[in-house]
């Protein structure tokens, strides 16, 4: 029993580091986006793929199709593997809402948005844990941050607390588990989100950074689409 996720591919909003969490915009696969879907037919069987899964994003279900190449079985949509909300940076680049992330904490709901960070992970995770409640094997297309949470987990070090910002998720490139792997990945993680302090308020020292300073930290980044142990680019 095994779940394979994936990021979504490319798109023109990705490429550029534009934040897009609302599911309404029509944003489709750059032609990168779309190229890079047919190497997936070489790192998975997915001629035998039971379910599949994605978000309600076009970006998400473009790729899903993509990679089914033929309309049966029926594409599942589960609006908890949405990207994360972003309110009013909605559309704008990615550093000025890590500036803010970085000034206000993961627990703070950013202005405009109905969900924090941590909130929009929790939601994402949720959905995760229901969809081995659907045949397998698998395949579940979602966005850069569920991913990237799922790399961090598996690499980090015993203790390690959840990070504000995570490295960057390559596109279309799977992170499989079994049904059992899963859910205690599932369940760590939900229990590190449940035992933040209430009222995080970012990393120390981060009241005395200006914004200049701020948007330096999180602007080291490799634009290239390497693997992900190689990027350093942090996901929201």
């Amino acid at each position: 029993m095994t779940t394979h996720i994936l990021r979504h591919g490319e798109t023109h909003y990705s490429s550029q580091y534009l934040v897009n969490g609302d599911p309404t915009r029509p944003i489709p696969l750059s032609k990168d986006g779309v190229l890079s879907c047919g190497l997936v037919w070489h790192m998975l069987p997915l001629r035998r793929v039971s379910t599949w899964i994605s978000s309600e994003f076009p970006r998400a279900r473009q790729t899903a199709s993509r990679l089914m190449g033929v309309p049966e079985p029926g594409l599942v949509v589960d609006p908890r593997l949405n990207e994360l909300d972003y309110g009013d940076f909605e559309g704008g680049p990615f550093l000025k809402y890590a500036s803010w992330l970085e000034q206000h904490g993961a627990r703070h709901r950013p202005p405009g948005a109905r969900e924090s960070q941590r909130e929009g992970i929790k939601r994402m995770l949720i959905g995760l844990q229901a969809a081995v409640e659907h045949p397998s094997p698998r395949v579940i297309v979602c966005h850069g941050l569920l991913v990237s949470v799922l790399h961090w987990h598996r690499e980090r070090s015993a203790g390690d607390p959840m990070p504000l910002f995570f490295p960057e998720a390559p596109y279309v490139q799977p992170i499989s588990f079994a049904d059992e792997d899963l859910q205690s990945c599932v369940r760590s993680l939900l229990a590190d989100i449940a035992a933040e302090p209430e009222s995080d308020s970012g990393p120390r020292g981060d009241a005395e950074k200006t914004g200049a300073e701020s948007e330096l930290d999180v602007a080291t980044f490799d634009r290239v689409n390497h693997p992900h142990a190689q990027r350093d680019f942090p996901d929201a």
